[in-house]
């Protein structure tokens, strides 16, 4: 009885927000451009987070999410974004890396040239 109401609403937020904006197909190791609004105040402003995409979860559900990483002066920076969320206005897909995992934890170690994945032509 629960599961069924919670699958309504999450079958009504998904419809939602795709009727607003058809996302952009992306899979594990494409490298992105997320632009991302953001309010300071009662301004409104659009930031780009740029980097490569090294997990996706909650493939169908309105709490599906996926996370990017990129080095950001020598610093890995990962970022947890909602695939459904009003303040994403649009992903790019830049280049598609090819990779034979679904989470690709393992670029937290490795640094340089080592980093990048092979790409998909």
């Amino acid at each position: 009885m629960i599961s069924k109401a919670i699958d309504k609403i999450n079958a009504e937020q998904i419809a939602k927000a795709t009727e607003k904006k058809a996302k952009p197909e992306f899979a594990i190791g494409d490298s992105v451009k997320v632009h991302v609004r953001i309010k300071e105040g009662e301004k409104e402003r659009v930031q780009i987070f740029a980097g490569t995409v090294i997990a996706r979860d909650g493939a169908s559900s309105s709490t599906a999410t996926f996370t990017v990483r990129r080095i950001s002066f020598g610093v890995g920076v990962e970022k947890v974004f909602p695939l459904y969320s009003p303040f994403i206005d649009k992903v790019e897909v830049e280049r598609s890396g090819k990779t034979r995992r679904a989470k690709l934890y393992y670029l937290r170690d490795l640094t340089g040239k080592k980093a990048k994945l092979r790409e998909v032509k």
